[in-house]
Order: C-alpha cells, then structure tokens, then sequence
C-alpha cells in the first residue's frame, strides 16, 4: 500500500493512494452519454484519407479516429473562469495540478419556495435547488476545511450517465446563498453531479458561477473575479459506492486553449491521522 502523509491546518491526513476513485463519466462516443442545453451527442468518425481509412476492422492499418465533443455538454468536464468572460481564459492555465485536499458530501435538492433564498427570477416555486443551509447541514458532518468540495445530489443513480437534460430548469441548481458559502470557505476545486451550477435557462446571469468566482451581476471580465483561479468540475459521476468523507482529489484535464475541458478527477480516500 502506498500512504501519503499531510498536514491541513490544525490537523493531519493519512491518503491511501494505491486505488484512487474516478468520478469521470466514461465517454462513450456514439453511445450512452448525458447531455445538456441540446447539444449534438459527441461523435467518433474514423479518418479517411483518399483509399486509406483508420479503421482496422474495415481493413485499415490502424485506429485512428476524430472525435467531436462539446465538453460544457458532453460529459464530465472542468472550467474556469473564462466560461462568463470576454477574455479568453484557458482552464489548464488556471489548473496547474497537483493533491488537493477535499471534502465529499451528499446533498438532498428542496424546492425554492419556503427555503428563504434567493430564486431565480423565472423560477417556479417547486423547482429543485441547492440551499446554502442544506450544504451548511451536510459540511456540517464533517467539520474542517478544505480547498476542494465535491457534492453529490441525491437520489444518485445511475441514470445520471446517460440522462438527457432539456427544458429551462432540468436539474437541481445552486442558490447564490450556496454558492457564497462555498467562495466563503476557501473552495478552489468545487465538483458536482449536476449539468450546471445554475438553472439551464436563466437569462444569461449565470447567478451562482459568477458568486463563486467573486464577480459582480454581469461582470465579464476576468480580472474583476476575485477567485479567478477556482475551478468548477459538473457531470462528474459519484457512485453511491463512493462514501462520503475526506480524500486527495487529484483533478486532471488535458491541455486545452478553452474555458472548459473533458476532465478526469480522481479520488483518494483519506483519514485524520492522530
């Protein structure tokens, strides 16, 4: 077995780092996948090149395919702050790598009306959302702190890997008042299940990705964002083997010039260690 040790604070932790836990969705290109806003499904096509064709099983000497994906639609993936901005922020420019300490927790959407936070102004009052007091509830669970936070929503099923999200509030979302709380305690890795951080359709205010990321109502300039280098991972899938607890989340996405990118984050369970 494989241990690192860690200090966070006040507090030491034992990671097992030989079984790390993926809370990717597996792309199946031309398969089963989830899919958000109507985007076309992501796509595998193998490369032709006059008689020559990538495709060993149609008599050609290689696989070699071009895959076409929207990654904000497609599947598990990471973005930055260059998602609202007009400047063009690249998320592996903001993600540098590395262990990130994290908590895991699973949250239980309750509808707006009555939660005493703020709807969004299209919202009908049973639509599902994330409150800062049902999060605060679940940190609660496992107190201390640290700079990744990973929410599972619950019911968790496995229908999340090819669910279709359509319509204006398809999915649970993040109240303001939850986003605040997250930016409030340090959160720089902040993973979710959910297709989106806010309601599908909310007129382009995009509420709670921009409370995260420290801008102002309909600020779109990165150097306004005073947590320009926080990350939001969403679709990722948590199994419900995947307990709740502590762990070295290990976020990684390939290198490219875009605001968001497929992702791959990686969990290693964790202990306090006396």
């Amino acid at each position: 077995m494989s241990e690192l040790l860690l200090t966070c604070g006040a507090h030491r932790y034992l990671a097992d780092l030989s079984d790390p836990l993926s809370l990717a969705m597996p792309m199946d290109f031309d398969g089963v996948q989830p899919n958000h806003f109507g985007a076309p499904g992501a796509h595998a096509e193998a490369l032709r090149a006059d008689d020559w064709i990538g495709d060993v099983r149609a008599g050609g000497s290689v696989n070699c395919e071009q895959l076409a994906l929207v990654p904000h639609c497609n599947g598990t993936h990471t973005e930055c702050v260059g998602h609202v901005t007009t400047d063009r922020i690249a998320v592996h420019e903001v993600l540098k790598g590395g262990l990130h300490l994290a908590r895991l927790v699973s949250v239980r959407p309750t509808p707006i009306e009555g939660s005493g936070e703020t709807p969004d102004p299209d919202a009908a009052t049973d639509e599902p959302v994330i409150t800062r007091a049902a999060l605060a509830r679940a940190l609660a669970t496992l107190p201390g702190n640290a700079e990744a936070l990973i929410v599972r929503t619950l019911p968790n099923d496995a229908g999340k890997l090819g669910r279709r999200y359509v319509g204006a509030a398809p999915a649970a979302y993040f109240t303001p008042e939850a986003a605040a709380l997250v930016a409030m305690l340090g959160v720089r890795h902040l993973v979710v299940d959910l297709p989106s951080l806010d309601r599908g359709r909310d007129g382009g205010r995009l509420a709670a990705h921009r409370t995260y990321w420290g801008l102002a109502p309909g600020a779109c300039r990165a150097h306004e964002a005073t947590r320009g280098d926080a990350t939001i991972t969403e679709l990722a899938w948590i199994a419900p083997t995947v307990r709740d607890g502590w762990y070295l989340l290990d976020l990684q996405v390939p290198a490219f010039l875009s605001d968001a990118a497929p992702s791959r984050p990686l969990l290693y369970p964790a202990r306090l260690h006396d």
